[in-house]
């Protein structure tokens, strides 16, 4: 194991400096194929925070403990949001492909203090103000919609046609923008490209796309408030600037999009493949609710997040971290630490998972609730609409998205008894 605290010597990277020896490169297909075992791996060689090299062998930790991630993410006194802090920017291109993650905006996301308990404020009550009751009808009959689609052909490919389109749809109808549009199909790509860039993808010109149009919807309710998100940011007693709205809105449906789409599918990829659920989910004896709970603990779908800065030079799992680090935190790790389950059996059952992170800056209620309405509706609306479904090929010919971030499959095809309605 590399001494990450001795001192620096030559033109070598500064002490602590994760560059210096022994980093591993994030990415590759280890992601893609088992990323728990590379988990393991990685807590064996470096304990429970690790050197890493992102693109471009940009230096950071991961953090995969349990715990740590814990203290992380309720030290903000340490470990803060705003990642001007970053001791790397004179090594960062412009175009480098996680800009949209790390680049500073007036966004909640990066707010700290007072200012983030403000932002983060408006969009409580804002959501709070969605039905839920509402919101699985919208859902149903979005799921209805899509189904309809495919229902007649006996096969579907469900990643694509399903499980990436109907929280998106969910997501702008809450935010007041008219669903099925042009506009909102083409934003719906560009989310993917922002978050989950393929080979060829511009994901810094995505983001622009995107901040375009919510703009324009910001715009449209300034002079056309409905019963919608948007709408009630606009009138807030926190007066946010447009801007501040639009930024905040582009966090809100990405959260709600991607990540749930992940949720939806990896959980339907559990029924399809699972004996424990295939035999007794139409039997009762296991639950939806049961395997959406699973998931988040052993598939969850935001595995990594970037991340956190550190205020100034500290200890952390026996790390010395220096002052403007930046810090990724391992949800996926830390959900199967074996510090948590020592006896290597995930208690599935409870939700202490991580998957939406902690602290001050975890998912605001009641986001989590909203996206559990919508995924909960999706998987059941499938399998009551769709009660012989099978996947389509075999489990092992399943592929996972070369994503070292997202936790996705690049499809799901399955096959049922054709259905006209």
């Amino acid at each position: 194991m590399t001494d990450l605290t001795e001192p620096a010597t030559g033109n070598g990277p500064p002490a602590g400096c994760p560059a210096h020896g022994g980093a591993m490169r994030l990415g590759g297909l280890e992601f893609q194929q088992s990323p728990s075992e590379l988990y393991r791996a990685m807590r064996r060689e470096y304990g429970p925070v690790a050197p890493i090299l992102l693109d471009g062998d940009i230096p950071a930790w991961l953090v995969l403990g349990y715990a740590e991630v814990s203290y992380v993410t309720s030290h903000d006194d340490l470990f803060a949001r705003d990642s001007r802090r970053w001791n790397q920017w004179p090594s960062i291109p412009a175009d480098w492909p996680l800009m949209p993650f790390v680049g500073y905006q007036p966004s909640v996301l990066f707010t700290e203090g007072a200012e983030h308990q403000r932002r983060a404020g408006v969009i409580t009550q804002a959501l709070e103000g969605v039905d839920q009751f509402e919101l699985a009808h919208w859902s149903s009959r979005i799921a209805h919609q899509l189904i309809d689609a495919f229902a007649g052909s006996g096969r579907a490919e469900l990643m694509g046609s399903y499980a990436h389109a109907l929280p998106m749809r969910a997501a702008v109808q809450m935010c007041g923008m008219p669903a099925g549009g042009d506009d909102t199909e083409e934003l719906v790509r560009d989310l993917r490209i922002t978050l989950d860039a393929h080979e060829g993808d511009d994901p810094v010109a995505a983001y622009v796309r995107v901040q375009e149009r919510i703009q324009q919807l910001v715009k449209d309710k300034r002079s056309a408030p409905g019963p919608d998100v948007t709408s009630r940011m606009l009138v807030h007693s926190a007066q946010l600037s447009d801007e501040e709205i639009v930024q905040d809105l582009i966090s809100i449906i990405a959260a709600a999009q991607q990540p749930t789409a992940n949720w939806i599918c990896n959980t339907l990829r559990l029924l399809l493949t699972d004996d424990r659920f295939a035999l007794n989910v139409s039997g009762g004896r296991l639950s939806v609710g049961q395997a959406l709970n699973e998931v988040l603990w052993l598939d969850t779908p935001t595995q990594n997040f970037i991340g956190r800065w550190a205020v100034r030079d500290t200890q952390l799992g026996g790390r010395q971290i220096r002052a403007g680090d930046c810090v990724v935190l391992g949800l996926a790790a830390a959900n199967t630490d074996p510090q948590i389950w020592p006896e290597g059996h995930i208690g599935a059952e409870n939700s202490a998972h991580l998957s939406f992170s902690n602290g001050e800056h975890r998912c605001p209620y009641p986001a989590p609730l909203l996206a559990d309405v919508i995924a909960r509706t999706a998987v059941e609306t499938l399998l009551e609409r769709l009660p012989d479904v099978v996947l389509g090929v075999e489990p092992e010919e399943l592929t996972w998205r070369p994503s070292i971030w997202m936790r996705g499959l690049t499809a799901l095809p399955v096959r049922f008894t054709p259905v006209v309605r």
